[in-house]
């Protein structure tokens, strides 16, 4: 899968693009990890109830240069996707993903086109 200035997770209505004004340390203030090519991955579980081992989570990895990303829901292992929008429980799960990627739209990492 290659970085793209916007992506759109299956089942979303929204497609979220690279915002212009994205910094690396809001990245790093968000919960990023650089990774070891240099791009920063966030890795977040939509599983309320159980955190730890959580049935969704969302994966963002944002290139080196801010200038694309990727962006899926897993399973607990990371390497099935999921449909949280179709999920059995895709309300706890849709709360928590739209909870999370507001916050990022909200500090300037993400612009939100709907």
């Amino acid at each position: 899968m290659e970085f793209l200035p916007a992506v759109k997770v299956q089942g979303d209505k929204d497609t979220y693009e690279i915002s212009p004004e994205m910094k690396p340390y809001t990245l790093l203030d968000l919960g990023f990890e650089k990774t070891k090519r240099g791009n920063y991955k966030y890795s977040g579980s939509l599983d309320r109830k159980n955190p730890f081992k959580p049935a969704a989570r969302l994966i963002i990895t944002v290139a080196s240069d801010l200038s694309g990303m990727k962006m899926e829901t897993v399973n607990a292992t990371g390497f099935n996707k999921v449909n949280i929008f179709k999920h059995a429980r895709s309300k706890e799960f849709t709360l928590q993903y739209h909870f999370i990627l507001d916050e990022m739209v909200e500090r300037g990492l993400f612009v939100k086109k709907g």
